[in-house]
């Protein structure tokens, strides 16, 4: 097999001042001679490129080499932009980039066919050249302004993020020619943008030194085409990968017409009838040099995990994982890469690549790891220790070492992407099972402590080496690949591995009982009850040693959210048993359930276990606790990742019990929630229904007593939004009518009850609310909650 780039090629071929005899126009220009010739005219600052072959498809990516430092603006550091095959069409005097439509096609012999699929949809010229100078069949075209151009859409991200009105300002633009080079195989274009504007956000103020002047690395990759040696492998729903798909108009009728198969790295077996070979050409993975100490030696550590599953179907060394060297760019497209990428806040890692869009071959992986992310794991560790800096303060290794293990599986997760794999958020429920799930730290309970042994696991998951066989198995000519597919999810099947992942995991109206993000257990709700005790247990030892000696309150607060909220998670995965479903992707005679409601018992105990988080006792920050938090020190004001409230300057011990009942109630009264409740009550009278779960809402919360009168206020405050969620499914347009039916006869019952035992202002303001709403439920709107702090990801719509 030919493969597609040699990753150590001694040749690098920079600029020289020799006479190139095609045109006349360049001969003292700099010469830059590798898979395009170009010329750099230094008089005029222009870039020229050599064409010497008309209509032959190329590979042509734009990326950002250096962004703006922003996780909510989003213009990172080495983010990739839209793989595009094109070609050079010549129009009179004219040279035309052309973007073939590969979406349709007619995978056929026939000319004729072919051309009616090419015809029928509509193709895209990205630019239009004048022809400078042309010699025997070469072309000589000026390709500056192509180059410097916004391709990456700096300025509409930057508005779309309301973040002003910007526009390139070429006068403060200039080639980056230490990192503009040619190779055989691909040319690599580096400019230095800047866009002029009135800044209108504080994201783009917070990390600029002058905001109205915006300036970027861009970079443009013309690359050659894989060669036709690449064997797609069918995809299927069950196998754990991404989906490459196009529809082929040449398929009989009776075929589908949509074609779908997996996205992979070209991987051959140099002896594929061995037990155990070497790789014709492993895939080799590069660590941005920039990565500091002890966190590169923990990424180096997750990522060559994945070996583990290669060498389980039969490779030897298939996938490696070294530093990058000094003088590689990471956005050279020879390079599969991890970058350690710096953002002002705390951010998604994701996995991207640039595959080629006619195979779905991943021709570079390109990772991209946020760097205050292992922060928030410490940060974890620090609240949940008890009285870690009591006797000395530097006592930070086993926080160091918990954060470290959560960045060795980070690095394994985000490769896994740039592997061709997605999420599954069901591996969780198999104890470990994959990687590619979203991992919350596990934690065992020894007395007074809290054991951190056993956060994050350590190697490679069971399902991991099942998408691995399933994308990457080389079979012999002898064997027929289709059945041996198939024996490879039945397997998996039969040692029940499940799968499920993205658009099934998400906890807003969610509705698989067992996919969810950051969860642990196959049981959910007794997860939620053990979270809820190490919750206590951590909260019980909490004190001014969870911080250095010198360091203010303000920033013990700060210790304390991630503690305060550690449940949110679980009460995600539990939410979603209420009305939930357990699915497979099944096929036609797989064996496999397809889709059933969760048991009857089952839901009744997460829901017990779901309203222990609306308990005042639960919830409340004890009384004790208050005085470790006084008004913000100057100089650490609040952030993103602070508590907020509605008291001022003053911790607000009330708001932070609301924003966290809040966050359960929005789970649990979900309107999609609701109807799927009307519906499987009415397929199975004995199934939890909409109104049971009201009624036993308003039970445990509106109707508790609390004599001590802080945590009586803490219920009071949950209380109201208790009512104002009710509401919600009162007024809401787009639920069953039922469930607005249910919730309006709800609600008059609760108004009934706070009449006859309500005797205080409280209850007095509910009804009048309750009264203002049934008078004009059209009117209503929910009253928001202070903010609930930044938590996702932990460790922070793959996105990855």
């Amino acid at each position: 097999m030919k493969k597609y780039f040699y990753y150590f090629l001694p040749i690098v071929f920079t600029a020289t001042f020799l006479n190139a005899q095609s045109f006349d126009k360049i001969k003292d220009y700099q010469m830059f001679n590798g898979y395009f010739n170009f010329y750099y005219d230094d008089s005029s600052d222009k870039i020229f490129l050599e064409v010497d072959e008309l209509e032959k498809e190329f590979l042509y990516v734009y990326s950002l080499s250096s962004g703006i430092g922003s996780n909510d603006i989003g213009l990172d550091r080495g983010q990739l932009g839209n793989e595009q095959v094109v070609y050079f069409k010549k129009a009179g005097a004219k040279l035309l980039l052309i973007q073939p439509n590969l979406k349709f096609r007619a995978l056929t012999n026939n000319e004729l066919e072919r051309k009616s699929v090419q015809q029928a949809f509509a193709k895209s010229v990205l630019h239009g050249f004048k022809i400078e100078e042309e010699s025997k069949g070469k072309y000589l075209i000026d390709i500056t302004d192509f180059l410097m151009r916004d391709a990456h859409g700096v300025s509409n991200r930057l508005k779309n993020a309301k973040q002003g009105s910007y526009s390139l300002d070429k006068s403060k633009s200039a080639w980056a020619f230490e990192r503009t080079k040619a190779f055989p195989k691909n040319v690599e274009f580096d400019i230095t943008l800047t866009f002029s504007g009135t800044p209108e956000g504080n994201n783009i103020r917070s990390v600029t030194p002058n905001a109205s002047l915006v300036t970027v690395a861009q970079h443009h990759s013309l690359i050659e085409l894989p060669d036709d040696d690449y064997k797609k492998r069918a995809f299927d729903p069950r196998c754990g990968s991404y989906p490459f798909s196009y529809y082929d108009y040449a398929t009989p009728v009776q075929e589908p017409i949509l074609k779908r198969f997996v996205t992979r790295h070209r991987l051959e077996k140099k002896n594929p009838s061995a037990a155990s070979s070497e790789a014709v050409e492993p895939i080799v993975y590069y660590l941005d040099n920039g990565t500091p100490e002890p966190v590169r030696s923990a990424l180096l550590d997750g990522g060559r995990w994945w070996n583990q599953a290669f060498e389980a179907i039969g490779y030897k060394d298939a996938f490696q994982l070294n530093v990058l060297p000094d003088d590689a760019d990471p956005m050279d497209v020879r390079y599969n890469v991890i970058q350690w990428v710096h953002r002002s806040t705390r951010g998604w890692s994701y996995g991207s690549s640039i595959t080629d869009p006619r195979t779905g071959e991943i021709i570079k992986g390109h990772v991209s790891l946020g760097s205050l992310r292992i922060r928030q794991d410490f940060l974890i560790a620090q609240a949940l220790m008890n009285k870690p800096f009591a006797e000395r303060d530097d006592n930070y290794q086993p926080m160091l070492e918990m954060a470290l293990a959560r960045i060795r599986q980070l690095s394994a997760h985000e490769i896994g992407h740039t592997l061709g794999f997605a999420h599954n958020f069901a591996a969780s429920t198999n104890g470990r099972a994959s990687v590619m799930d979203y991992p919350h730290p596990q934690f065992e309970l020894e007395g007074n402590t809290i054991d951190f042994s056993n956060a994050y696991d350590t190697g490679i998951g069971a399902w991991d080496k099942v998408t691995v066989a399933y994308s990457y198995s080389d079979f012999p000519s002898t064997v027929n690949e289709e059945v041996s597919l198939g024996a490879i999810l039945k397997k998996a099947q039969t040692d029940g591995l499940r799968y499920i992942s993205d658009q099934d995991a998400r906890p807003q109206g969610g509705a698989h009982a067992l996919a969810h993000l950051w969860d642990n257990g196959r049981n959910a709700s007794q997860e939620l009850e053990k979270v809820l005790e190490i919750r206590k247990t951590a909260i019980d030892n909490f004190s001014i040693d969870n911080v250095r000696t010198g360091e203010p309150n303000s920033v013990l607060e700060d210790v304390f959210a991630p503690l305060y909220f550690f449940h949110r998670y679980q009460t995600e995965a539990v939410s979603k048993l209420i009305g939930g479903l357990d699915y497979n992707y099944s096929i036609k005679g797989d064996g496999q359930r397809t889709v059933y409601s969760i048991s009857e018992a089952t839901q009744q105990n997460a829901l017990k276990s779901i309203l222990r988080t609306l308990n005042a006792e639960e919830v409340a920050i004890p009384k004790e606790k208050l005085d470790l938090f006084p008004p913000r020190a100057i100089g650490y004001g609040r952030s993103r990742e602070s508590f907020k409230g509605r008291t001022g300057v003053s911790f607000d011990a009330l708001s932070a019990a609301e924003t966290a009942a809040d966050m359960t109630l929005g789970l649990l009264l979900h309107p999609e929630r609701a109807s799927r409740l009307i519906q499987q009550k009415s397929v199975d009278n004995d199934q939890l229904g909409l109104k049971n779960v009201l009624n036993e809402l308003i039970e445990n919360t509106v109707e508790e007593n609390n004599k001590d009168t802080y945590l009586n206020e803490v219920q009071q405050t949950i209380n109201f939004r208790v009512l104002y969620h009710i509401m919600n499914l009162a007024a809401h347009k787009k639920v069953h009518p039922q469930v607005n039916a249910i919730a309006n006869e709800s609600i008059k019952e609760l108004r009934t009850y706070l009449l006859n035992n309500g005797k205080n202002a409280v209850s007095s303001e509910m009804v009048r609310r309750i009264d203002a709403f049934l008078s004009k439920p059209s009117a209503f709107k929910v009253i928001p909650v202070p903010k609930i702090p930044d938590g996702s990801p932990i460790g922070m719509d793959c996105m990855n």
